[in-house]
């Protein structure tokens, strides 16, 4: 088995097992378990490259494409704990250019969950406009939605962190990377960045695309996203909220153990309980109409049916998966992308190795 690194409890010796393993010829990889907000698994190994010259250090990062989008959310979140945001509430009353093309009804919680019906851009778009958030933002606030809000689900792959975002942005004054930065990670300690400071580019393993590429005709989405993006310095320095978060599984579960630590991380409290539960309200159960299977969306999350679990993973294998009844936050990352969908057997592993330790 490969070697891995870091501190594991000794309960939790199958996560290290089911890593080492999986790194067998693969490229690098780290992964967290937090049970009540504190760490209890923090692994990595593997190799940067697609070489395997470069060893993945404590410190590497890399981009988790879709495993931003919970970060987005808990964004939404906090701001409806504090009662400055109602996530029941039009849009438009945050952000008044959207009531255009007949959306003057649409809710917050539409953009959350997915059913909003503006799930790509309807005019043309490079992908060096995504780097423009006024030109995103604007396009997607004249646009009229695919569908009626609310009554079906079709993944946003891109535009719902530009639709998230810009509530945040007019309630706080913010952009949506500089309130995460200020109000999520700095308080915890969480080395997660939507928007990389140049400073950490030497930090960066690079996204190593999957062998198979999506043929363009099946891709639904404009502008297409090549996995080659990921290593540009443009899409670093962008702030793209729903897919160029830059972290490791330390990170990504140190924030994200606040929702299954009621609130709570380390001492530092971001949400009430109540405020943890809104992730769970479900607002949408059916089949989406661009992933083609069948799915439960809640706040920002989708839901594992019959269980108080939260998640979302990222295109080519991340994942964060938040248990509130087991108080436990399983997270994944890595470089290589196996597969042209959003998660892979990897991930999947190591949460079940993960529940083993959390019943032993």
């Amino acid at each position: 088995m490969a070697e891995v690194h870091g501190s594991c409890d000794d309960r939790f010796g199958a996560v290290r097992e089911t890593l080492a393993g999986s790194l067998d010829g693969d490229a690098g990889a780290s992964v967290a378990v937090y049970v009540d907000g504190e760490p209890v698994v923090d692994l990595w190994g593997g190799y940067v490259d697609a070489a395997r010259t470069v060893p993945w250090e404590r410190d590497t990062i890399t981009n988790v494409w879709s495993t931003t989008k919970p970060m987005t959310a808990l964004c939404a979140l906090m701001l409806a704990d504090r009662g400055e945001l109602d996530l029941s509430a039009p849009v438009a009353r945050y952000w008044p250019e959207f009531a255009a093309a007949g959306k003057e009804r649409v809710e917050v919680r539409h953009l959350l969950s997915h059913t909003v019906g503006l799930p790509t851009f309807d005019e043309p778009m490079a992908v060096e406009d995504l780097y423009d958030w006024e030109k995103a933002t604007s396009r997607l606030a004249a646009q009229t939605p695919r569908w009626e809000p609310g009554t079906e689900a079709g993944y946003h792959a891109i535009t719902q962190g530009y639709l998230v975002g810009e509530v945040v942005r007019r309630i706080t004054g913010r952009s949506l990377g500089t309130f995460f930065a200020d109000e999520v990670a700095t308080p915890l300690g969480a080395d997660f960045h939507i928007g990389l400071p140049a400073e950490h580019d030497h930090r960066v393993a690079p996204v190593i695309p999957p062998p198979v590429k999506v043929p363009r005709s099946e891709v639904p989405f404009t502008p297409v996203v090549g996995a080659g993006e990921a290593n540009t310095v443009a899409w670093r320095r962008a702030e793209i909220p729903a897919g160029n978060g830059h972290g490791n599984a330390r990170s990504v579960a140190a924030v994200q153990s606040v929702l299954s630590g009621g609130g709570t991380a380390r001492g530092v409290r971001l949400l009430s309980a109540a405020g943890c539960e809104r992730a769970l309200e479900e607002q949408f159960h059916g089949v989406d109409r661009y992933l083609g299977i069948r799915m439960r969306y809640g706040m920002g999350y989708g839901l594992q049916g019959g269980q108080r679990v939260c998640f979302w993973g990222g295109w080519g294998g991340s994942l964060v998966w938040n248990d509130l009844d087991a108080r436990m936050t399983v997270a994944y990352v890595m470089n290589r992308m196996l597969s042209s969908t959003m998660s892979d057997d990897r991930a999947l592993g190591i949460v079940l190795a993960a529940y083993g330790g959390a019943t032993a």
